[in-house]
């Protein structure tokens, strides 16, 4: 058995290139909280918008409408962040949540006003430019044959 007890710099560690290995795995060679991070928090914005800008009253589709996107974007990030290597294809899905964000205001909504339209639009577009960071940051982690 291996001694294990000492103390000090990890590079002697008897196992250090094991454990590099197993952690540079588990990352898949992401950085996830940069990414995934505010994704989440998009997601849980999305969800709440209804209620923050108060327009649960005037826009009852559309309440009902971001509070699942918003839900959606979340289970997304969480994926992305627990199984990067088998959700790196959904990556572009960020991409049409957000593009479909921006359409929502007119197409789910009753003649939304500005505040509405102005908050799923910044909604989407973030969504658009964080899922290209995802598809991104997916593509260099997933190994190449």
């Amino acid at each position: 058995m291996a001694n294990v007890s000492h103390r000090g710099d990890m590079a002697t560690h008897p196992d250090v290139s094991e454990m590099r290995e197993r952690y540079a795995r588990m990352l898949g060679g992401r950085d996830v909280a940069l990414v995934d991070g505010p994704v989440f928090l998009l997601g849980l914005y999305c969800a709440a918008s209804p209620w923050i800008l108060h327009y649960t009253t005037s826009q009852p589709a559309l309440v009902t409408h971001n509070l699942i996107v918003g839900i959606a974007i979340s289970v997304l990030a969480l994926g992305f962040t627990t199984a990067p290597d088998r959700m790196h294809g959904l990556s572009w899905a960020m991409c049409a949540l957000g593009v479909w964000m921006i359409i929502a205001p007119w197409v789910v909504g009753s003649s939304p006003d500005t505040g509405v339209i102005l908050n799923n639009v910044i909604i989407g577009a973030l969504a658009v430019i964080l899922g290209l960071m995802c598809a991104g940051t997916a593509a260099k982690s997933v190994p190449r044959p």
